[in-house]
């Protein structure tokens, strides 16, 4: 096993130091169970694709292109240009 050095805030070295009193088991165990645990949660986090698959392509009136063709679209709609005031 390898050893690396972390500083954490003190609130959080005194969570620790409460937790692993109160648990009897020792510090760098709790940090090796809290690692594991954000590891293991972030896998459970779908892509943010996923998120959002439902909505792709339900904006009515957009062009089929306009992914490929967005500065023609732009320019088309005037977009940056300055408005008269």
């Amino acid at each position: 096993m390898k050893t690396i050095v972390v500083r954490v805030p003190d609130r959080l070295a005194a969570q620790i130091e409460a937790e692993s009193r109160t648990r009897k088991i020792s510090k760098s165990e709790i940090v090796r169970e809290r690692l594991n645990g954000v590891a293991q949660s972030n896998r459970d986090v779908p892509p943010s694709y996923q998120d959002i698959a439902d909505l792709i392509g339900s904006v009515d009136g957009l062009p089929s292109d306009l992914a490929a063709r967005k500065k023609h679209y732009l320019r088309a709609t005037g977009y940056g240009r300055k408005r008269h005031r």
